[in-house]
């Protein structure tokens, strides 16, 4: 369902008088949303439906919830690493180095048992 609001003629959405939002104007809203799911995808939500008692809307608002949460944790992570070697704080190692390092490492391990 959308609202729809009208903007008087002649209103400029670029006039930098006018960059705060009006409280009259003509917006679209989307009040709710239809989502399609692949059929194993959707089987496994229909089961998590009927073994928790909760509403599909509510089991995937709470799903979606997570995912931005942990997104945004994600986010600020790397965001950190980032700064932490643009800072020169931690030193970039070279990555074949690296596994060559965890292959012999692995080597090892494997020839102590």
């Amino acid at each position: 369902m959308f609202k729809w609001r009208q903007f008087p003629l002649g209103y400029d959405f670029l006039s930098p008088l006018d960059r705060r939002l009006p409280s009259w104007g003509f917006f679209r809203t989307l009040e709710g949303m239809e989502v399609h799911f692949a059929p194993d995808l959707q089987a496994k939500i229909d089961q998590l439906v009927s073994e928790t008692g909760r509403t599909p809307d509510k089991l995937l608002a709470d799903a979606m919830a997570g995912y931005v949460a942990e997104l945004g944790e994600t986010r600020e992570m790397l965001n950190s690493r980032y700064d932490d070697l643009k800072s020169g704080k931690v030193k970039p190692i070279d990555g074949e180095a690296f596994f060559e390092r965890l292959r012999k490492r692995e080597d090892g391990l494997l020839n102590r048992q």
